[in-house]
This record gives C-alpha cells, structure tokens and sequence, in this order.
C-alpha cells in the first residue's frame, strides 16, 4: 500500500498528474475537494485503515504540511513516495489565469505560497521521491 503526497505551488500540474497516473490506482484526497482540514482527516484515516492506495493533491509546501502524511502512512505500513513539482512561480501563475472561477487563486495566494515551499528531502521519511517536470509541448518528465 501507498501514501503519495504531492508537493508544489499552485498550477504546477499536480492534479493532471493525478488524473493521467493515479487515478485509476489510488484515491484522491485533496483540501480543494473536502474542503476542510477535519473532512481530510478522516479521509485519510478511512484510507489507512481500509488499506486503500491514495494520493495527497495539496501544495504540502512545508515539512510540516508534509509530516502528518508521512507519520500517519509510515505508522499503518504504508511506503510513503514523495512527488516534488519544482515551477517557476511566474509560468504557474499564467497558467492559473487560464482557470475558471474559483479555480483561479490570487496571484498573492500563489506567489505567498512560493515564498513558504521548502523543497522536500528523502530524509523527511519518504521511501522514494520524485521530480516531476511539465514538458513545454505538455506531458511530464519524472526523475
């Protein structure tokens, strides 16, 4: 069984990763869906227990973001793989200007959250991690 958590900004292809990876493999928990930290959490825990492979879609920008992930995977058995999403700030950002209504988040939103990533490291309790680059005639590069 495994824990995926994504990290990255805003707009930096996490969820058409998703949709083109893990969706026909791994459930989807992610804040912009459930829409509360509470409804995440037990989402999670459900997963865990019921020994369902699911993915994290959040930004996960800090090691603390990202440690109640790994903590609570590592402590069920889980392998927790870590996807980083590195983006220049100013492509996501025009990228998020294509999104519809509240899709679109502020451009402070975006750019505060860029200020706040910290670049995830294996030592954090990850089994594998990942980078996961946005090709310029679309798609991805995973190394």
């Amino acid at each position: 069984m495994e824990v995926v958590i994504f990290c990255g900004i805003q707009a930096s292809g996490k969820t058409t990763f998703y949709q083109e990876r893990f969706a026909s493999t791994h459930a989807r928990v992610s804040l912009d869906v459930v829409r509360s930290r509470d409804r995440e959490q037990s989402l999670v825990k459900r997963h865990l227990a019921e020994r369902v492979p699911f993915v994290v879609d959040n930004t996960n920008v800090t090691r603390a973001d990202r440690a109640r992930y790994i903590s609570a995977g590592r402590a069920a058995g889980f392998r927790v793989i870590g996807y980083y999403f590195p983006t220049d700030p100013r492509k996501a950002f025009e990228r998020n200007r294509k999104r519809p209504g509240k899709e679109n988040i502020p451009a402070g939103g975006l750019f505060g959250t860029a200020k706040r990533l910290q670049e995830p490291v294996l030592d954090e309790g990850f089994d594998e991690l990942h980078r996961v680059e946005l090709v310029e005639n679309g798609g991805f590069k995973v190394t």
